[in-house]
């Protein structure tokens, strides 16, 4: 045993992405409980402050996906509460769930990232969508198929991919409903490779092949839809520049704990990063415990050493 400290799963709260956590964080609870730990499961609420003091909680154990449990915002509440939690601090948090501001920071570290452009909430009044001619007020400098999606959410909630120029105001709508900014980004051919990280080391990576059109939320979490290759099943080469610019990516941000980092790869065998996962799923369909069962840690140690992290951390 790590600790005999009395740990709080936190899991739920109010994001679109509440149901996939509460299904994280029952896996981890379950997990720590038969690994003999003084565990409590808590659905984040408004009342998480007095929550987590009233029951006496030493460590923090997140499983929170999306929205205040994944930017920033419980993890600064910890630290002024002093409580010792999993994963990464206050600011990589928040710059890891604002897709724009990630970008920008992988583009100042030569980190390669599909082209793109935001849109504003606030722009859609005024643009055309009349694009590229000469009066459009969306402009890129990439051709379609483009990948629309919610600069602040995750698990690919309101993501569409444009084919044609008649879907675009619907995707940009579906997307703003969700986030204030929009990501419009080129759609990288080639393949899906998650890579998981903990602890500063890369354990490995997954190639996902979704039977759906994109690697969406139905496909992430509906048993049978999806296909999992370990190890990926591109040429050793890419494989590193895979590895290398995940952990880049990680490192740019300062992330902490484990992550997983979503890249395309394109036909000739060239890494993009998508984004970086702060509090990857822990579900059975989830990929950072595939992949560590691959690099030979089951569910419950890589649960034990996610929360050795924010032991040492603490």
């Amino acid at each position: 045993m790590v600790t005999d400290k009395r740990i709080g799963v936190v899991m739920g709260g109010q994001s679109a992405e509440r149901e996939v956590s509460l299904r994280s964080g029952n896996a981890i609870y379950n997990a720590l409980k038969g690994l003999g730990y003084h565990t409590v499961a808590i659905d984040a609420g408004p009342d998480l402050c007095s929550v987590l003091i009233s029951n006496k909680i030493e460590i923090a154990f997140l499983a929170l996906h999306g929205g205040y449990g994944e930017n920033g915002s419980v993890q600064g509440m910890l630290e002024v509460l002093g409580i010792p939690y999993t994963g990464s601090k206050v600011l990589a948090s928040a710059l890891a769930m604002d897709k724009d501001a990630s970008k920008k920071i992988f583009i100042y570290h030569d980190i390669p990232v599909p082209p793109f452009i935001v849109v504003r909430r606030s722009e859609l009044g005024v643009l055309s969508f009349k694009l590229r001619t000469q009066n459009s007020e969306l402009r890129t400098d990439f051709d379609m198929p483009w990948v629309v999606k919610p600069a602040t959410e995750g698990s690919s909630v309101g993501v569409s991919i444009v084919r044609d120029e008649m879907n675009i105001r619907e995707a940009i709508e579906k997307a703003t409903s969700l986030s204030e900014k929009v990501i419009i980004e080129k759609y990288i051919d080639g393949k899906e490779i998650h890579i998981g990280i903990l602890d500063e080391r890369v354990l490995g990576g997954v190639e996902v092949r979704p039977s759906l059109e994109f690697y969406s939320y139905e496909a992430k979490y509906t048993a049978g839809l999806t296909e999992y290759i370990l190890p990926p099943e591109i040429d050793s080469k890419a494989y590193e520049k895979a590895k290398d610019a995940a952990f880049s990516a990680h490192s740019a941000l300062g992330c902490k704990g484990a992550t997983r980092v979503d890249l395309r790869v394109d036909g000739e065998g060239n890494p993009y990063v998508l984004e970086v996962n702060t509090i990857p799923g822990m579900t059975e369909t989830s990929l950072l415990p595939k992949i560590a069962r691959h690099a030979g840690f089951e569910f419950p140690t890589l649960i034990e050493e996610i929360l050795r992290g924010a032991i040492d951390e603490g």
